[in-house]
């Protein structure tokens, strides 16, 4: 019998908590979960869901989009001083984690690991998403985040549906194994405000400039091949992925006052 276990991580964009706790707590609820499906003999397969965080950084010049063997570098983000970083490293630390323990018990239990990009749509949840708000955040009017969005290089991201069926993809492909990058588009912060302003012209949205003083580390796309050569295929695109998110921000009442 397969499952899918998801185990929520905090994401503390302030780091309210400290970073050692953070990283404690996720490594020990993984591992947790990895060793009752292990101890349970009726579980296959676990997906892991990771975060495109534990690729992105790692202070190294990538001449293409960064690929699975990529691994984000946990003094690097700590040198950064980005908000998230806590966040970041304990992904980072915690997919590491998940993968050792799954080649040490992959007789017994596989264990894949799914890495999204900024995961965009609509939301069921109560409480607006941290990815819909830091992909909405010119349309929020969201200053917090800005800095996830200046980056010099492309924006990744993938629609929450593509991301759900790609879970369900590795969990009954066969021969299923290690990472996968999950991200259908992406775009530079200028390509983002162009959509932006010609899609939706009832927001007024900050132009690229006035959003450098928010600084912004370097980052690169990401590349879906691994996934995308096993047969897998994307549903949603960029228009989608904002008219839907948009939609349930309005429903659930985050744009009340806007437009």
């Amino acid at each position: 019998m397969h499952r899918r276990l998801p185990c929520a991580t905090p994401v503390d964009f302030e780091d309210k908590e400290p970073e050692e706790i953070v990283i404690k707590r996720l490594i020990n609820g993984a591992l947790g979960i990895l060793n009752a499906c292990l101890n349970s003999q009726t579980v296959k397969r676990v997906i892991y869901t990771s975060s495109a965080v534990a690729v992105l950084y790692n202070g190294e010049e990538i001449d293409d989009e960064a690929n699975e063997s990529i691994w984000s570098d946990a003094d690097f983000i700590k040198a950064l001083k980005t908000h998230g970083g806590s966040y970041a490293v304990s992904k980072t630390l915690t997919e590491r984690a998940v993968l050792e323990f799954g080649e040490k018990h992959g007789l017994k239990l596989d264990v894949v690991t799914i890495i999204p990009s900024l995961v965009i749509g609509p939301f069921i949840c109560p409480k607006l998403p941290s990815s819909v708000s830091v992909a909405l955040a010119m349309i929020l009017g969201n200053e917090d985040v800005y800095s996830f969005l200046n980056a010099r290089t492309a924006s990744s991201m993938v629609h929450v549906d593509d991301l759900a069926t790609a879970h369900i993809f590795l969990l009954e492909y066969p021969n299923a194994k290690g990472r996968y990058i999950c991200s259908s588009d992406g775009m530079t912060i200028q390509q983002m405000f162009e959509f932006l302003v010609a899609s939706y012209p009832e927001f007024q949205i900050p132009t690229p400039g006035s959003m450098k003083k928010y600084g912004g580390s370097k980052t690169h796309g990401l590349s879906s091949k691994k996934l995308l050569d096993f047969g897998f295929r994307y549903k949603y695109g960029v228009k989608e992925m904002f008219d839907e998110a948009i939609q349930c921000c309005r429903e659930k009442g985050y744009l009340q006052f806007h437009g």
